[in-house]
């Protein structure tokens, strides 16, 4: 168990500095929209490429985002049964799930998306707008961020196993968010 625990660490650390890049890159779309507008309204000067790199940004966000999020079990549940199961239970339905629907999903979704980023990057597609930005980059980021998904959800199943055997204590509770 310890070097699959090791291997969990691993991808969890990878994922935690992916997600620190990705609480900057928040603060660059920021400033890069209001700039946007700013120049936009004030010299009347518009530019497809810093529209386009907002858009970049916000889509690694959310797939690259994704990972951390599931690091961090901050994601979306659906909580029809589960917060009516034991911890045991909890961690029995979380694995399951992981196994048998988000980490099969994911792969098969990066495995159908890498033709797509392919066929961008051979032709090295451009933007149909003009001063636009290469396209085949951000196509990449879609079979990345499934990969990476999907390698969290081996994390985490690594870890599920730990705690049902006994052999880690794993603090993965999930409390409703407050409306």
């Amino acid at each position: 168990m310890r070097p699959l625990l090791a291997l969990s660490t691993a991808i969890d650390n990878l994922n935690e500095k992916i997600g620190y890049i990705c609480n900057f890159l928040v603060l660059a779309a920021v400033i890069v929209s209001a700039a946007n507008a700013m120049i936009r309204y004030a010299f009347d000067y518009s530019s497809n490429s810093w529209l386009e790199l907002q858009w970049y940004m916000f889509a690694i966000l959310v797939m690259f985002g994704a990972s951390y999020t599931f690091k961090r079990n901050e994601h979306v549940r659906v909580e029809i049964f589960y917060l009516y199961l034991s911890e045991r239970g909890q961690l029995w339905l979380d694995m399951i799930g992981t196994l048998f629907f988000l980490i099969p999903a994911c792969l098969l979704l990066a495995y159908l998306s890498w033709p797509f980023f392919m066929q961008a990057y051979h032709v090295g597609e451009m933007s149909g707008n003009a001063g636009g930005l290469v396209r085949w980059p951000i196509k990449f980021v879609i079979p990345a961020g499934f990969v990476l998904l999907a390698l969290q959800g081996v994390s985490e199943v690594i870890k599920r196993i730990a705690a049902l055997r006994g052999d880690l204590t794993l603090d993965a509770k999930y409390e409703r968010p407050t409306q």
